[in-house]
C-alpha cells in the first residue's frame, strides 16, 4: 500500500444523528483541498465524517465525556480496551448486560473504573443496548434497556486496531470541552464542521446525549459562533433539522442554507425512523 493512500475507516460506534447516509451529500459542500486544512469538529459523535476524510491533523471534541473515553482509549490504550471488550463479550447476557449498564448508580464504585474501563463498558452497552441509543436521563445516569440481539457484534478488533494507527500516526487532538471552547483557535487555515444535537423536532427525535440537553439558547450560540468565524474568515459546515426555528436562525447574509434528506435509524419510536429532512448550512459563499 502506497504510503498516503488510506484505509477506509469507519464509525466504531452506533450513534443517534451519525453521517454515514448523509456522508455523499456534506463532501459535495466542503471547500476545495479540504485535506490543506486542520479540520474541527466539536460535535464528533461517532466521526462518520472524520473517519471518511481522515484528515492529517484535526481537533475533535464533544461535551460527552464517556464518550470522549472511547477515542482516548482507542488512541493510548488499545491492548487492554480490546481486552476488556473480549471479556464483556464472552460475558454478554441480558443479566449482564444491566450488571454492567447499573455501574453508574454507584458513583464512588464507578469512579474507581478506570479510564479504559469506562470506555469499553460504553462500547459494549452501545452495542447491546435497544435500538444503539446514547440515552441518560435527568442525573445522567445511562437508562436504555437491553436490546436483545442474541449475538450483537460487540467491537471488530481490525477496526480499532486501524483506527488507533490512523490517531496516532497523525496530528490528532481530542477535547472534552465546550464546542465553543474548542474552536478558540480555529483560523483561516481551518474547516469547522459542527453537528450539533439538531433542534428538536418532536418529542421522539432523541436528543438525551446529555443529562441538561441542547437547548434553543444552545442553538442561537452556536450561530453566533458560525457568524464568529465567518467574520475571522473561517469556512464552517453545518448539519441540522430542517426547521422554522433553524432557518430563521440562520436567515442571515452569511449564511447559504441547502435542504438534503436524510434516513435515520435511531429513534426512541420505531414510528419516527426513515427519511427525515435536514440542511446543511455554509458560513462561505
Amino acid at each position: 500500500m502506497n504510503k498516503d493512500e488510506k484505509i477506509t475507516l469507519k464509525p466504531y460506534l452506533k450513534w443517534a444523528g451519525g453521517k454515514r447516509q448523509l456522508l455523499a451529500e456534506i463532501k459535495n459542500h466542503l471547500p476545495g483541498n479540504i485535506d490543506k486544512y486542520t479540520y474541527y469538529e466539536p460535535f464528533i459523535g461517532a466521526g462518520a465524517l472524520f473517519f471518511e476524510l481522515q484528515p492529517k491533523r484535526a481537533i475533535i471534541n464533544d461535551f460527552n465525556a464517556q464518550l470522549i473515553l472511547t477515542y482516548r482509549a482507542i488512541k493510548e490504550n488499545i491492548e487492554q480496551l480490546i481486552e476488556l471488550l473480549r471479556t464483556h463479550r464472552e460475558n454478554n447476557d441480558k443479566e449482564y448486560y444491566y450488571k454492567i449498564r447499573n455501574l453508574d448508580r454507584n458513583t464512588d464504585e464507578f469512579n474507581k473504573l478506570t479510564d479504559t474501563e469506562k470506555a469499553a463498558r460504553l462500547i459494549f452497552l452501545n452495542k447491546t443496548c435497544f435500538n444503539g441509543l446514547y440515552r441518560v436521563n435527568s442525573q445522567g445516569l445511562f437508562n436504555v434497556p437491553h436490546g436483545k440481539n442474541k449475538n450483537p457484534a460487540i467491537y471488530d478488533e481490525t477496526l480499532l486496531r486501524q483506527i488507533g494507527n490512523y490517531l496516532n500516526s497523525n496530528d490528532i487532538t481530542i477535547l472534552n470541552t465546550d464546542f465553543e471552547q474548542a474552536v478558540t483557535n480555529a483560523d483561516t487555515n481551518s474547516f469547522i464542521y459542527f453537528d450539533p444535537p439538531y433542534h428538536r423536532l418532536d418529542k421522539t427525535s432523541f436528543t438525551g446525549y446529555q443529562a441538561d440537553g441542547f437547548l434553543e439558547t444552545e442553538q442561537e450560540r452556536l450561530r453566533n459562533v458560525m457568524i464568529t468565524m465567518a467574520e475571522r474568515g473561517v469556512k464552517c459546515l453545518l448539519s441540522n433539522s430542517d426547521t422554522e426555528f433553524i432557518r430563521g436562525l440562520y436567515a442571515h447574509g452569511y449564511f447559504e442554507i441547502i435542504p438534503v434528506s436524510a434516513r435515520r435509524l435511531i429513534n426512541a419510536d420505531s414510528g419516527g425512523r426513515g427519511a427525515v429532512n435536514e440542511v446543511l448550512i455554509k458560513n462561505w459563499k
